[in-house]
């Protein structure tokens, strides 16, 4: 496999009429630069310099071939440059994952200010609460509740101090009365949530910092967690919901929030990449505007 390092030396000792030069130029030693040239000649089969201790020109296969060794290089420059400059200005494509719920109800109108503000960037987003294999899947970044399970990507907190809220309706309540503690869940109808074919019956609450479980039951699970949410405004059951989810729904009476008492189980949202090199100007720029939006809103009454 033919070396950039091996064209550029090559180039420079061309241009210089001086192996020794090049060698200069790339800060190695003449040793070195004279083993480049041997690989560059023994890939391509042909000689390219004829040199002496005190000469150097370019051989018709070298003559025939400097020109391609330029563009090549050029070209490589020309994407670093490309690379660096799209690092250095919010634009371009971006691919954006987010579960149902903060999809369809909050997000869209905050990727409307965002892309008014940065005209440059082409968003493609994908709403489902299926976790996307970041590695596989064309996602650039994705919005998830609670930190990755994987070590390897970077997570930048969105809310970090978000926690689920249990609730209902109060046409619910009104038939089925309200639950005064964790253990009461056992008698209610609890809306459940399948999150990657896992069933979530275990519900954790906090009291005095004490950790309380209970294992519910119901008739309806999902996996996704917008159904489940309308479900819980129809009447059809107990729901346990981040509380970014339902908040509009409890601000306005749809829904109740029980057992207040209790601490819900912490689900800090995070803006999701694989690598910190991907934290590009137009992914800080977005989770920028995310954090401050979320947190007005989340403030607002």
């Amino acid at each position: 496999m033919i070396r950039l390092e091996d064209l550029a030396i090559f180039v420079c000792a061309a241009d210089n009429g001086s192996l020794s030069a090049a060698a200069r130029q790339h800060d190695v030693t003449p040793a070195v630069a004279s083993a480049a040239m041997k690989r560059l000649e023994g890939e391509l089969g042909a000689r390219l310099l004829a040199r002496s201790t005190r000469s150097l020109r370019l051989t018709p296969d070298g003559e025939r071939y400097l020109q391609h060794a330029r563009n090549v290089l050029a070209e490589v420059n020309a994407g670093r440059d490309a690379v660096a400059h799209g690092r250095r200005v919010i634009g371009g494509n971006l691919s954006l994952s987010a579960p149902s719920d903060f999809g369809r109800n909050l997000i869209g109108q905050w990727l409307d200010e965002f892309q008014a503000q940065h005209p440059a960037v082409s968003l493609q987003v994908h709403v489902s609460d299926r976790v996307a294999d970041m590695y596989r899947q064309p996602v650039d970044v994705a919005i998830r509740y609670s930190a990755p399970d994987d070590s390897s990507l970077v997570a930048l907190p969105l809310a970090p101090d978000n926690r689920r809220v249990l609730c209902a309706s109060p046409d619910y309540l009104a038939r089925h009365g309200r639950p005064r503690s964790p253990a009461d869940l056992r008698q209610h109808n609890c809306l459940r949530y399948v999150l990657s074919d896992t069933l979530h019956s275990q519900w954790n609450f906090f009291k005095d910092d004490e950790p309380v479980q209970v294992q519910v039951s119901g008739d309806r699970t999902c996996d996704d967690g917008e159904l489940v949410r309308r479900w819980a405004v129809n009447g059809r059951g107990i729901a346990y919901k981040s509380r970014l989810d339902v908040l509009a729904d409890l601000r306005n009476g749809r829904l109740e929030a029980l057992l207040e008492d209790y601490a819900g189980e912490p689900s800090p949202l995070h803006l999701v990449c694989t690598h910190r090199m991907c934290v590009s100007p137009t992914v800080r720029a977005l989770r920028e505007l995310l954090g401050e939006r979320i947190a007005r809103y989340l403030k607002d009454r």
